[in-house]
C-alpha cells in the first residue's frame, strides 16, 4: 500500500506551497482523540463554480468534483470526477488559492462530519472504491444518511456518480446546495471569504 506521502505526490506537484496556504499534508489530523474517518463538502469557486467532495481513506481525503453539488434526491445523480488525493488537514481549508495557482478561487467549508461504511460486511471503503461500487454513512451538519459512489465506467472509466440512498434522511423537498450556502465551520459566504481576504481581516 503507498504511503501517505505517495498518495499526495501529484497533490504537491500541483501547487507551490510558497504562493498557497493550501496544506501540503505535514500538518495534523483534525478531530482530536475521535479516530472516526471524515468527509468534506468544499464549496470551490474556481474556474467554475462546483463542490469538492471528499472522503477521509487509508491517511488521505479521496476526492471528486460536483459539478451541480450534492442531493438529498434519491431520484438525482450527480456526476462526480476523480481528482487527486487531499490531505487530511484540506478538510479545514477555506480561504482563497492565488491566481496563477492550480484551482484558483474561493473555497468554503460546506458540510463535514464523520463517515462509515456500507454494505456487504461493511467493506473497508477502499475496497468498495476498487470496486467500482461504494455505499457509506454520513453524519454531517447538512449531509445524512446513506450515499453511494457508483463507476460509470465510461470516458475510460473515470467518471462516478453521487447518489443519495433511499432512507429515513431522504427528502426530495430539499436543496441545501441552493438552500444552505453558508459555511458549516465559519458561516460566511464565499462572496465574504473573498472579500475579507482581500482586505486582509482573514
Amino acid at each position: 500500500m503507498a504511503s501517505s506521502d505517495d498518495k499526495l505526490s501529484r497533490y504537491r506537484r500541483k501547487r507551490d506551497a510558497r504562493r498557497t496556504r493550501e496544506p501540503m499534508g505535514d500538518e495534523p489530523r483534525r478531530g482530536g482523540d475521535d479516530d472516526r474517518p471524515i468527509f468534506v463538502v468544499q464549496q470551490h469557486d474556481a474556474s467554475t463554480l462546483h463542490y469538492d467532495f471528499r472522503l477521509e481513506v487509508d491517511g488521505v481525503l479521496k476526492s471528486w468534483a460536483v459539478p451541480k453539488g450534492p442531493s438529498t434526491d434519491p431520484r438525482v445523480k450527480r456526476l462526480a470526477i476523480p481528482t487527486e488525493d487531499h490531505p487530511l488537514a484540506y478538510a479545514d481549508f477555506e480561504g482563497v488559492i492565488p491566481e496563477g495557482q492550480y484551482g484558483a478561487g474561493t473555497v468554503l467549508v460546506w458540510d463535514r462530519g464523520h463517515h462509515r461504511p456500507l454494505g456487504d460486511d461493511d467493506a473497508p471503503i477502499a475496497e468498495q472504491l476498487a470496486d467500482g461500487h461504494a455505499t457509506f454513512w454520513l453524519e454531517g451538519e447538512k449531509l445524512r444518511g446513506g450515499y453511494a459512489l457508483i463507476h460509470t465506467r465510461l470516458e475510460k472509466g473515470k467518471d462516478w456518480l453521487l447518489v443519495k440512498m433511499d432512507d429515513e434522511a431522504a427528502d426530495a423537498r430539499r436543496n441545501p446546495v441552493s438552500t444552505e450556502p453558508g459555511s458549516v465551520a465559519t458561516g460566511r459566504t464565499l462572496e465574504e471569504i473573498a472579500a475579507e481576504e482581500a482586505s486582509g481581516d482573514d
